[in-house]
């Protein structure tokens, strides 16, 4: 994978794709990605989402809506051998607005770019370092629900608290801008094949 080069981000629950959203890739080295994904790109996520808690949600019958990704710029840099992906949002002005670190599997490679599947607790970061946990009670939700263990959900936040220990912004990635050639990315042919 060259920087530029288009690949497609999934969440998969259960054989399914919850969402899916293409990125250009940034960096590729052989522990990590950087993949980047603009306002305006269109992708494609599920009819429920936001509407019911995670857990429900996940458990019910769902329809793909396309929609474009809006409000920030994000700058996934995403380890292949952790449960996280730390990522830069930056406003339209591309003023940091905060680093977010996505709770989620590791990331399993597909013809197309990635899997994973987002695990929904999560931490945001502020610009000046103070820092917050996301979504405690949905993802405590995820256990109550059978779609966590008691040991998967307490090694998910052992993650968070690993990257909260490490604390690994800036991460030199803050001046980054795309490439200006770069058109916003495609779902490629086949991005629902799982």
């Amino acid at each position: 994978m060259r920087p530029g080069d288009t690949v497609v981000l999934r969440s998969v629950f259960r054989g399914k794709i919850r969402w899916a959203t293409p990125h250009r890739v940034v960096d590729h080295t052989g522990s990590r990605i950087a993949m980047f994904v603009g306002v305006g790109t269109v992708g494609v996520r599920p009819s429920n989402y936001r509407v019911k808690p995670y857990a429900e949600a996940l458990l019910e019958e769902w329809e793909p809506l396309v929609v474009p990704w809006h409000t920030h710029h994000v700058l996934r840099l995403t380890p292949f051998d952790r449960g996280h992906s730390l990522d830069l949002y930056f406003r339209e002005s591309w003023e940091l607005a905060f680093w977010y670190v996505n709770l989620q599997e590791p990331l399993r490679a597909t013809p197309l770019g990635f899997d994973t599947f987002d695990q929904q607790l999560d931490i945001v970061v502020a610009p000046d370092g103070e820092w917050r946990w996301k979504d405690e009670e949905e993802f405590e939700d995820l256990v109550d629900a059978g779609i966590l263990t008691a040991a998967e959900r307490d090694a998910v936040r052992a993650e968070g608290e690993r990257v909260l220990a490490e604390r690994p912004w800036p991460t030199g990635f803050e001046d980054w801008r795309p490439d200006a050639s770069w058109s916003l990315p495609e779902l490629p042919p086949g991005w629902y094949v799982v």
